[in-house]
């Protein structure tokens, strides 16, 4: 797989405008504009790329749904049983990828099926899930024709840098194909047409590349991927020059859809751009909530919980804990006040850059710091095996006041992960805080239990 010497030589000012892993600011109060609730998705995302190095045992279910319910349904177990070209078969084994994950198992198969066939498919990072599209694009190139033939729009610079990074590493036996990064800053000659057959970049300038400047002839792609689509439609005009694009595709064009969360907002956006889909979905977490048991702590105030804390760290075995916290002020707070404790502690917050954050939690799960302090920014996809206790120091709110209870499901995942107990245990510190919790006890229909953090007999019954 080669790149062409221009596509990646981007003028960084401009691309510093499309930037994810520049601060992520957030006004006093710590309420999010839409941009920076985009801002922080595609950092979260970028972040969990940046700390994988190997793919995650995801225990969620995958549910399929075929566009044609009397066609075979059928999955893979190697990726021999895929007939792949021997150059991208030595390009998956030389990557790691040793059997295919479970969103792999099933979504491979559809993507490389002939005729080809549309995918909306729901899967979290580490997956496995751009080794598997970025095969299906591989899979189709006709290296002899010196075109774009498959398209893959990323919501920012960077996120379209990690997807090429993997598209040159699974092609790097098929040196005929070619790779082009449609980003800003990639300034070629008006009426140039490019010859790499795959080209991946962000919205406008993709739009930009086809359209106005016309680059890239969308009549000939074969392959349209639309990645990270709840990151992507955060930003209104992204979603609008998605669907601009892919209208100008021609009708066999084979459309492919990956999002980590499947809110209403991304069905109805995946339901514009990718015509009679099949269709992966995630089965819920909840399961997981089986394995892990819920306490709170009643406090009176902030004091009262930090010594609820350090009583629960005195008297049981923490192999690693996770603290969370509403605001980066609190979780600066805390974090001193641990260290003040001789505790060995980690602090992660949004203001931090992306690579910044990854370095954090590399120490941690590599076992430096014993507990991580952090805000919302660390709640999704963090797997660290060695996690057995989850503390919420503040329940999770929207910016309403109202429980936010994925938040708290994806909060206390943290532990409990890959079939092990854990333990989460919630400090409550006001009526409203106790009202937060029923709300959350109700909606998981999982009894909270009350836990005295002053009798040591108790919290010794809990950890055994």
């Amino acid at each position: 797989m080669a790149t062409d010497s221009w596509a990646l030589a981007v003028d960084e000012q401009e691309a510093a405008a499309e930037s994810v892993s520049a601060v992520v600011k957030t006004n006093a109060n710590e309420e999010k504009t839409d941009e920076e609730e985009k801002e922080d998705r595609a950092a979260q995302s970028l972040l969990n790329k940046l700390i994988r190095s190997n793919l995650v045992d995801n225990t969620n279910q995958v549910e399929v749904l075929q566009r044609d319910p009397n066609s075979p349904l059928y999955s893979v177990k190697s990726f021999e049983e895929l007939r792949l070209k021997p150059q991208l078969l030595q390009g998956v084994y030389a990557m790691g990828f040793n059997r295919p994950s479970k969103i792999q198992e099933n979504a491979l198969p559809l993507m490389l099926a002939e005729p080809s066939q549309n995918l909306i498919a729901q899967s979290q990072s580490g997956t496995g899930k751009t080794a598997a599209f970025v095969l299906a694009m591989l899979s189709q190139v006709e290296p002899a024709n010196r075109y774009p033939q498959c398209l893959c729009l990323s919501p920012t610079y960077e996120l379209a840098l990690q997807t090429g990074k993997v598209i040159e590493q699974m092609g790097k036996f098929y040196p005929e194909l070619k790779l082009a990064y449609a980003v800003r800053g990639n300034k070629l000659e008006r009426g140039q047409k490019i010859s790499e057959q795959i080209v991946i970049g962000t919205p406008g300038t993709v739009l930009d590349w086809c359209s106005k400047l016309k680059f890239i002839d969308p009549k000939k792609i074969k392959v349209f991927v639309l990645d990270e689509a709840d990151v992507m439609i955060a930003t209104q005009g992204h979603q609008d020059q998605s669907i601009r694009i892919q209208r100008m595709l021609p009708r066999n064009c084979q459309m492919l859809l990956f999002s980590a969360t499947f809110e209403d907002s991304v069905w109805k956006f995946a339901q514009k751009v990718v015509p009679d889909p099949n269709i992966i979905k995630l089965k819920r977490e909840e399961e997981t909530l089986d394995t892990i048991k819920q306490y709170y702590v009643l406090c009176s105030n902030r004091d009262e919980k930090f010594q609820a804390l350090c009583n629960l760290y005195g008297a049981i075995t923490i192999a690693q804990a996770m603290i969370f916290c509403h605001t980066r002020k609190t979780a600066s707070w805390l974090a001193a006040e641990l260290s003040k404790e001789g505790h060995q502690v980690a602090l992660l917050s949004g203001e931090m850059m992306v690579e910044q954050r990854a370095a954090v939690i590399e120490r941690f799960r590599k076992g430096k710091e014993k507990v991580l302090v952090t805000t919302n920014v660390c709640a999704r996809g963090i797997d660290v095996e060695q996690v057995s206790v989850v503390i919420n120091f503040d329940l999770p709110v929207d910016k309403d006041g109202n429980p936010d209870n994925e938040t708290y499901l994806h909060r206390i995942g943290r532990t409990g992960r890959f079939g092990k107990r854990g333990l989460a245990v919630n400090m409550v510190d006001s009526k409203h805080s106790m009202s937060i919790l029923s709300r959350i006890q109700e909606h998981f229909n999982k009894k909270i239990e009350r836990l005295d953090t002053d009798d040591l007999d108790e919290i010794e019954k809990i950890a055994n």
